[in-house]
């Protein structure tokens, strides 16, 4: 019996050895310039749209109207390339005391994401 549990120990030990020295699939693409720059905008959109929203009055208007925190990052993440733009740039655009506007281009998008379906929000509430 002991030298069937040690020859199965064996076994199993060849079969992981050889298992581990198979080459792994690795599939590697070129990523165009456009591709680069567009992805870059993004990450610039979102810190831009970010700082704002890390403002103490921005979150505390936004859970006035009841938006969770972590509502608005899955929301911010569902936007696409254009819509963070636009915000961005409603962002930049907005007077220096222009946070309840921001609030309300934030709110506004939301509610658009909550009509075409990609978000659904207002689900828990009867």
């Amino acid at each position: 019996m002991k030298q069937f549990l040690q020859k199965s120990v064996v076994y199993v030990l060849v079969a992981s050895l050889f298992s581990l020295a198979s080459p792994a699939v690795v599939q590697a693409e070129i990523i165009g310039t456009l591709s680069a720059i567009e992805a870059a905008q993004r990450d610039a959109h979102l810190a831009q749209i970010n700082e704002v929203l890390a403002q103490d009055q921005v979150r505390a208007r936004m859970e006035a109207l009841g938006v969770e925190p972590a509502h608005i990052e899955a929301r911010l993440a569902a936007l696409t390339d254009a819509e963070l733009a636009k915000l961005a740039q409603d962002i930049e655009s907005a007077p220096a005391g222009g946070v309840l506007e921001v609030i309300g281009v934030v709110f506004i998008v939301l509610l658009i994401l909550e009509a075409v379906g990609v978000i659904d929000i207002f689900k828990k509430f009867p």
